[in-house]
């Protein structure tokens, strides 16, 4: 069952050996063994997402969260639907959209900012996308919005060039922020399976990763990639896409999912 559910054979090993040692009598014995095995192995980190706080003295800037992945992750989707959440949650949002090659991008984007009623900053098809990103943070901080959420191109973990690219994007959101920190998420595919923690690897390489987002969970994927990313990496996953409505985004509950993994 957990080799089917993306966590892999070496994954599953260290599960199986670890609910072995505490010598579980029944299933639901079993069930409770697993999920304390699976959580001794995953990120210790918090799992809300970090809002900055104003630094004393000053009007402070808005939070960043940046999301990144490779195409089609589901990065603009799950930008959308967070959009959605901040706005009834009386947060000012505003969509940057920094993905200026991408057909179209900029037009799908704008359509989800309308959709969920936040404000929206646009760089130019071909524009660079750090001065994008830096353009869009001071936009944001004139028109009084509180967090700004990044959207920027899809790339390939094996495309230096683009990782570098993205590098880029970081130290600039760093110096726009004044130093201040800021989220910094990896969006995965749960249909991808252990083929994402070859990619989380690569961007962590590029860029401090401090969350993940656990796209397109409402497929039959399983999604146990994320056990072995957790363990690898220490980074926790934040988000979970559990459907492609406006409401579809959840925080995510570790031990729920982890039982998910062996349930019909």
């Amino acid at each position: 069952m957990l080799v089917a559910a993306d966590l892999g054979p070496a994954m599953a090993g260290r599960l199986v050996a670890g609910v072995r040692t505490r010598a579980p009598r029944t299933r639901e014995e079993a069930a409770d063994a697993l999920v304390t095995t699976a959580l001794a192995l995953m990120s210790t980190r918090p799992r809300e997402l970090l809002y900055s706080l104003p630094r004393e003295g000053e009007g402070g800037g808005p939070s960043l969260l940046l999301f990144y992945g490779i195409n089609g992750a589901g990065k603009t989707t799950t930008i959308g639907k967070l959009a959605h959440r901040l706005k009834h949650e009386g947060r000012n949002p505003m969509i940057v959209v920094a993905d200026t090659f991408r057909a179209a991008a900029i037009e799908q984007m704008a359509a989800w900012a309308q959709l969920s009623g936040v404000d929206h900053f646009d760089g130019r098809t071909g524009a660079d996308p750090a001065s994008v990103v830096f353009d869009g943070i001071n936009a944001a901080r004139s028109r009084g919005s509180d967090v700004v959420l990044v959207d920027t191109a899809g790339r390939l973990q094996t495309q230096r060039n683009l990782l570098e690219e993205l590098a880029k994007v970081g130290r600039v959101a760093t110096k726009a922020l004044d130093g201040a920190a800021y989220e910094s998420l990896l969006v995965i595919d749960a249909v991808l399976g252990l083929t994402s923690l070859v990619q989380a690897r690569e961007f962590s390489r590029a860029v401090p990763v401090t969350g993940l987002v656990l796209a397109k969970l409402d497929s039959s994927a399983k999604g146990g990639a994320v056990i072995a990313i957790e363990s690898e990496l220490g980074v926790p996953v934040k988000l979970a896409g559990v459907g492609e409505g406006i409401d579809d985004l959840a925080h995510f509950e570790p031990q729920a999912f982890i039982r998910s993994l062996f349930e019909a």
